[in-house]
């Protein structure tokens, strides 16, 4: 079974990449096929000595710094990529991996990280950032997406099969694509963490400066409490964060693992409020052992027991997050670590490299007997086969 796997592209090492090492993992044999690819990133992930295919868009320089001004070309570079020699490909998609062109005798499986958000629900968020909101360019963006949703939408049908990260997911794609979606949530390295039952007095959030993680809510929640947080992260949005923000709140900016690891097992407890497709950061904390304070929606609605590994607040405002941390510190001493870090257990990176070994191999040996049965219903077509 000769196998590729085809991902968007691999200009850092995040969430997707992490899902094509596993997906990798499972299918050691695999090929693998991008827009384009930076060796860092490849290093990171162990695959720099696969064989690897890339686009034109690999010799453009924008590749390498501002990748989302390539969106326009990115359909036309998907399709180009040459995947003749398979028999079974793996997406893994977020933008257009999805979009490749396969033949009626491969099987495509798509795991669809989320339908291209910043083309869909999320577009005015995204022309919003001051980098896109010139007169120019914010016309020509908007011009831009429109013609990629006619694309992608297409381009959603292309898969023979989808896989989902969550369930919130699979709502999306069922609304865009009209496609039904298995759910394998994504692999976590929960193994790293060792819960802590002796904890600090500071709350926490790890995640990056930028508007849809609405650091601005925690923020605006946590100058109204005497409670010390810790912010991890840097981004765009860093420095009017710090404007606002009363001495309480600290902004550790990047960090590395080892810092955010002991971060997490120490901390009273880890805040969330972004409307997330999956949301890993709330999984490590409570690997970690740390009740989390999150949105009550998407991701986070899935991953997080309400009064057993924290508490969910029912909309993104200052408001009903205070009231969410409130209500918190007066039922801290009834989470219990050790039970969080076993329920984040279920999203485990070998949870993750079984489930999807098991329902890829079962597909392809579907997809195998119904080309069987094909070719012997048609026994000129089997004539043909066996002569090839």
């Amino acid at each position: 079974m000769n196998t590729c796997i085809v991902h968007d592209w691999i200009a850092t090492y995040a969430g997707s990449e992490k899902v094509v090492q596993s997906i990798y993992n499972t299918f050691p044999q695999s090929h693998l096929a991008t827009l384009f690819a930076k060796p860092g990133p490849l290093n990171q992930m162990h695959m720099s000595n696969l064989p690897l295919q890339t686009t034109f868009l690999q010799k453009l320089p924008l590749a390498s710094r501002s990748h989302r001004y390539l969106l326009p070309l990115m359909p036309f570079a998907v399709e180009q990529l040459d995947l003749t020699p398979y028999d079974l490909i793996i997406s893994s998609a977020h933008a257009v991996a999805k979009g490749i062109i396969t033949s009626p005798d491969q099987l495509h499986i798509c795991y669809m990280h989320t339908p291209t958000r910043y083309a869909w629900d999320l577009q005015n968020q995204y022309l919003s950032s001051k980098s896109l909101k010139t007169k120019l360019l914010n016309p020509l963006m908007r011009l831009a997406l429109h013609r990629f949703r006619i694309w992608d939408q297409l381009a959603g049908q292309r898969p023979d099969l989808i896989i989902a990260n969550s369930h919130y997911i699979a709502r999306r794609i069922q609304k865009i694509y009209k496609r039904a979606a298995h759910v394998i949530y994504p692999p976590v390295d929960v193994d790293r963490f060792k819960p802590q039952t002796n904890r600090d007095s500071f709350f926490l959030t790890v995640t990056r400066a930028v508007p849809y993680k609405r650091l601005d809510l925690i923020v605006r929640a946590f100058n109204q409490t005497n409670h010390t947080l810790k912010i991890v992260g840097s981004g765009p949005q860093l420095s009017y964060l710090k404007k606002i923000a009363k001495p309480n709140i600290q902004f550790l900016e990047h960090q590395p693992d080892k810092t955010v690891t002991e971060l997490m097992q120490t901390c009273r407890a880890f805040v969330f409020t972004a409307l997330e497709d999956f949301g890993i950061s709330p999984v490590e904390a409570m690997a970690a052992g740390a009740p989390v304070i999150a949105l009550g929606q998407a991701g986070t609605a899935e991953t997080v027991i309400h009064q057993s590994t924290g508490l969910l607040f029912p909309e993104q405002t200052p408001q009903h997050l205070l009231a969410a941390i409130n209500q918190f510190t007066d039922t801290s001493t009834n989470f219990d670590p050790n039970y969080i870090a076993n329920h984040a257990q279920q999203f485990s990176i070998q949870r993750f490299e079984s489930q999807i070994k098991t329902y890829i191999q079962e597909q392809y040996h579907l997809f195998q007997e119904r080309k069987n049965e094909h070719l012997q219903a048609q026994p000129h077509l089997l004539s043909a086969a066996s002569q090839n």
